[in-house]
């Protein structure tokens, strides 16, 4: 009878142990079920969200640095055709996005439209310097109007610059350059930003995910490959702030697919790819970067053709490392590019001197984390240059050879988060997970032992109870 007991208890022990592992396996599933409805629930763009508060306005601070390049041989290069020999000088630093979106309707398709107020703050702190101090540059307004004018009224541009005693380079303070000055040949104002401060970057408006959650922000503008007539007519200007679409994404992501952003400027979509796992303050963040295809050349990439507008200027489109935006700045010789010509043509770096380019420094990246798809650290970093090139009427330009794009200024878009909000997200987040995990473990864990444990004493048992009989 005691046998039989011990026995009904150790197959009652293995099938409870089987039990709490099978409870344990299905833990798994549904606890990610779980997990990942929660999610979705709280990216969702709406009032009431864990999302839509660090949507409307960026929980972390945000900078934009700025190193402006100096001259270093104006006058070899105006009197004797010199190459450019240029300097770096910063960072100077201003802090933005500090104000909250503004407008905010949600539209009955699940989309949600905004306005966003644009602000710099100098950071004196995080500078090398003030804003008064002085660099040697391109004059914004010759290299403009080299362009915009056609050849045959050169002669009208040249009596311009004589007479407002202008010239190809000029002399101005960091404060004026970014964010303008009254130029004495176009009697108006010119800078890199001067339309910057008190001015709103959008008409935007986004998927709030809500209907589904894969159409969350990222695909809130269409992904342009072509800038033409039509989309140029919504495309924002350069110079203004980088679009929000990057600060998050659809949840759950999934590392061996791109993610797409808006950019306007270089008026596209682009697109960025997995490089690494990564440890941010304890948050297991994937780190994306820009493909080299995304600044490739249109004999590489087709769809950067229509940024290659004049073969001249580009070596029949063979050019790599810049985008030529001026269909969506007005005509202006505007190109963009990476920092120091990263990822670009080698002749860029051969026509103008001192570039040192470098991946780590001026690659930009997204480290996501990969659960919410919530952007905790960016570094978005665009250089802005202007071409002009040589002319037989204009006095400051009879000694260039060829046609330069002369880098102005790169900036660094960069944001972290912050140890008060990693704390909370791993608190709010990671820790349940973890301890989800933790439970599903345990619970296989004990159940397959338990199970082992009686399943093996069971059979011991038995055998000794056989060989009892036997003898």
């Amino acid at each position: 009878m005691g046998c039989c007991n011990r026995r009904c208890g150790l197959i009652a022990g293995a099938v409870f142990g089987a039990v709490v592992a099978i409870l344990g396996g299905i833990l798994i599933p549904v606890g990610k079920i779980v997990i990942e409805g929660t999610v979705e629930k709280e990216t969702v763009i709406e009032p009431g969200t864990t999302a839509y508060d660090s949507w409307v306005s960026a929980g972390a601070n945000v900078y934009r640095q700025f190193w402006i390049f100096n001259l270093k041989n104006p006058v070899e290069v105006l009197q004797y055709g010199a190459r450019p020999v240029v300097l770096e000088k910063g960072p100077y630093t201003y802090r933005i996005r500090y104000l909250p979106k503004e407008n905010i309707t949600f539209n009955p398709n699940h989309t949600a439209s905004f306005l966003l107020p644009q602000g710099a703050i100098f950071e004196p702190s995080m500078s090398v310097g003030s804003e008064e101090d002085k660099i040697t540059t391109l004059n914004l307004a010759v290299a403009g109007a080299y362009s915009l004018v056609p050849n045959v009224l050169h002669s009208v541009l040249e009596t311009m610059i004589r007479t407002s005693n202008s010239s190809l380079f000029q002399h101005r303070t960091v404060k004026e350059m970014l964010w303008g000055y009254r130029d004495p040949m176009l009697k108006d104002t010119v800078g890199l930003f001067s339309t910057y401060n008190g001015t709103y970057d959008g008409y935007y408006t986004v998927f709030s995910g809500k209907d589904d959650i894969s159409k969350f922000l990222p695909k809130a503008i269409p992904k342009l490959t072509t800038v033409n007539a039509d989309t140029a007519s919504f495309l924002t200007d350069f110079f203004s702030s980088f679009t929000p679409d990057a600060s998050a994404f659809a949840p759950l992501l999934d590392k061996k697919k791109l993610i797409y952003f808006f950019s306007s400027d270089i008026c596209r979509s682009a697109s960025a790819q997995f490089e690494a796992s990564l440890d941010l303050k304890g948050i297991e963040v994937y780190r994306y970067t820009l493909p080299p295809s995304t600044l490739a050349s249109p004999t590489v990439n087709p769809d950067n053709r229509c940024f290659c507008k004049n073969p001249k200027t580009t070596k029949n489109c063979t050019l790599a490392g810049v985008l030529d935006i001026g269909s969506c700045q007005d005509g202006r010789p505007v190109y963009m590019s990476l920092p120091h010509f990263l990822h670009g043509s080698p002749s860029l770096r051969e026509d103008v001197l001192g570039l040192s380019p470098n991946e780590e420094h001026h690659n930009t990246f997204l480290d996501v984390e990969p659960t919410t798809g919530f952007t905790m650290r960016f570094a978005k970093r665009i250089q802005v240059n202007m071409m002009y090139g040589p002319s037989k009427v204009i006095t400051v330009l009879k000694k260039v050879k060829d046609y330069t794009i002369f880098p102005i200024v790169w900036l660094n878009e960069t944001a972290s988060l912050d140890d008060q909000t990693a704390d909370m997200f791993k608190n709010e987040l990671i820790s349940r997970i973890r301890t989800l995990e933790l439970i599903q473990q345990v619970l296989l864990g004990t159940g397959v032992a338990i199970f082992a444990l009686c399943l093996i004493s069971y059979c011991v048992l038995r055998g000794r109870n056989s060989q009892s009989k036997l003898a």
